[in-house]
């Protein structure tokens, strides 16, 4: 197994024809919760991720395109957990708990990714494949810009920060009605005075869905106001975001192998500055091209 991608977890993309899925494998027992604040979200599990839910630990993230249809995606992973002997035990054996959360791109319509994709995503995060951001996994169908009638690029992106000990990294698939916005606040690729880009066939075709993950020691509530945080990090990065019609959603990750000097409010304001640094990240190499 190649050494981690992502603080101690693995990622791993499937790329099809303008769509594909993303894969993050943390490392067993990581804490998790989240938060989905768009009006029209593509879920799966995600109920179990609640401060009040009994389960408090997850052995999967699957981010997919095409909608409700991708989220098929995660099958693929569960059975591949449930062949390793991963997940929640019961006496019937292990359950693998596997969050799913899904963009809408044009495979909707021309054929969305399935358990295959889902499983062969899973298969690169452990083979050690380069991990790829841009048009790749998830982001391969993603765009931005629709509030305005058009369609410029989306993507994946990735970040990382340091939070005292503790490290913090951003995984997020970009497909936002709005704008992604640089930190001056200048739309990155297209706007109202931009060439790029063409009409957007669906104005609700949305959703930008991220997982943070930090190695700092957190319980649930924690992770559940660090997934808050995330969605701090969409406002500054995105404009509009967390619109009815985007799925907006965050799951946020604790390895918990930092447990000396973690300050959870300091945590949650570095990832905040890294969803909105991966956001960024995801459409800057179409920026560059204007």
């Amino acid at each position: 197994m190649a050494q981690p991608q992502l603080l101690s977890a693995y990622a791993g993309n499937w790329t099809g024809a303008g769509t594909g899925v993303t894969v993050i494998l943390p490392p067993p027992g990581t804490v998790a919760s989240g938060e989905v604040r768009g009006g029209a979200p593509a879920t799966r599990e995600f109920a179990l991720l609640e401060p009040t839910r009994l389960v408090d630990r997850v052995d999967a993230v699957v981010l997919s395109g095409g909608s409700a249809f991708g989220l098929a995606a995660a099958d693929g992973v569960m059975g591949l957990l449930r062949e390793r002997g991963d997940g929640f035990p019961t006496p019937a054996g292990p359950v693998p708990i596997v969050i799913g959360m899904s963009i809408f791109d044009g495979s909707v319509r021309t054929g969305p990714p399935d358990a295959a994709a889902g499983r062969a995503a899973a298969l690169a995060a452990w083979s050690g494949e380069p991990f790829g951001t841009g048009r790749a996994g998830a982001g391969a169908g993603a765009s931005t810009g629709k509030w305005r009638g058009r369609q410029d690029p989306g993507g994946l992106g990735q970040a990382r920060r340091s939070a005292g000990p503790a490290q913090v990294a951003a995984v997020v698939a970009v497909n936002a009605w709005g704008d992604v916005l640089a930190e001056d606040g200048s739309p990155m690729v297209g706007g109202a005075a931009a060439g790029a880009g063409t009409e957007a066939p669906f104005g609700i075709a949305n959703t930008t869905v991220a997982v943070v993950l930090t190695d700092a020691r957190l319980s649930k509530s924690d992770c559940f106001l660090l997934a808050q945080s995330g969605h701090t990090g969409f406002a500054r990065a995105l404009h509009p975001a967390h619109s009815r019609f985007d799925g907006d959603a965050v799951v946020a990750l604790a390895t918990g192998e930092v447990t000396e000097g973690v300050d959870v409010d300091l945590v949650r304001a570095v990832a905040a500055d890294t969803v909105a640094e991966a956001i960024r990240s995801a459409v800057s190499p179409a920026r560059e091209r204007r």
